[in-house]
């Protein structure tokens, strides 16, 4: 389990913004994914993704490291930003672009 935490830690610190998903941004295997992915996408700038339906180890452990039970999960500048209803409500009011805005300024500095 401590290896998979510092897995989990180390692609958390090496992307700026980092979505826990079902499927992949081309073919998302859960809808909340799929909301997430169009946010992500409409945002216009680019993330990283982990499926974790090929990693059942980091499903497991990333619920209880995070203390977030569900996915997607959006982590932006190693802050786990929420799920879908948290994401989308930002991506409407116009904070998740500006979130990601940051955090690409950031991570290209």
């Amino acid at each position: 389990m401590d290896d998979v935490i510092a897995v989990i830690k180390d692609q958390i610190a090496k992307n700026p913004v980092l979505l826990y998903m079902k499927g992949t941004p081309q073919f998302p295997q859960c809808g909340f994914s799929a909301q997430v992915v169009e946010a992500m996408t409409s945002v216009g700038k680019p993330f990283a993704y982990v499926n974790i339906l090929e990693a059942p180890e980091i499903r497991q452990n990333l619920k209880e490291f995070a203390n977030w039970p569900t996915f997607p999960q959006l982590w932006i500048s190693g802050e786990l930003v929420g799920g879908c209803d948290i994401v989308m409500e930002m991506y409407r009011s116009g904070q998740l672009k500006e979130l990601v805005d940051g955090a690409a300024v950031e991570g290209d500095a």
